[in-house]
């Protein structure tokens, strides 16, 4: 038993939140300060541009898919080690949260935009809302009516800004 617990936690911190907290500063940098982030940012603003630049989209495009399949890993791992159980069923109707979180924390939906530091605040906003309406007692089905409102409400303030903006 004080095994486990020394594994879950480090000088008091969940380890969960120490891996999220690396996982953010890695991307931050990388996204930020890298010629790999620069072309990221590049295919999702305009990919035909891209690659009319001379950008070997099809790496950069590798890389962004390999990255996800090692993050979407990482949080299967941390979702089991938090839950101390696995189940088919764990991370179901994460997407809506995950979709939300970015739209709320700035990226657009045209692509190109958007910061990690950014989507963190949008995944706060997003647990505060669920947590929020979970202790009133809402009804999960309303819970997922409010979350989609605040997803679509995102959305349209993004396609409102980006036509004020032209």
């Amino acid at each position: 038993m004080f095994f486990t617990l020394r594994l879950a936690q480090y000088k008091g911190v969940p380890m969960a939140l120490l891996w999220v907290a690396l996982v953010v500063l890695i991307y931050t940098y990388l996204t930020s300060k890298t010629t790999v982030g620069r072309y990221l940012y590049a295919i999702g603003g305009n990919e035909v541009a891209t690659k009319l630049s001379g950008i070997d989209t099809k790496k950069i495009f590798f890389f962004a898919y390999t990255n996800m399949g090692l993050l979407a890993g990482l949080a299967g791992i941390l979702t089991i080690a938090r839950l101390t159980s696995a189940q088919p069923t764990y991370g179901q109707n994460y997407e809506l949260d995950a979709i939300g979180s970015c739209f709320i924390g700035g990226a657009s939906a045209y692509g190109g935009v958007g910061t990690v530091p950014g989507v963190i605040i949008g995944a706060l906003l997003m647990g505060v809302i669920n947590i929020g309406m979970s202790i009133m007692g809402v009804d999960a089905n309303y819970q997922k009516v409010v979350k989609g409102l605040v997803l679509l409400a995102a959305v349209v303030f993004d396609v409102m800004s980006k036509q004020n903006s032209n």
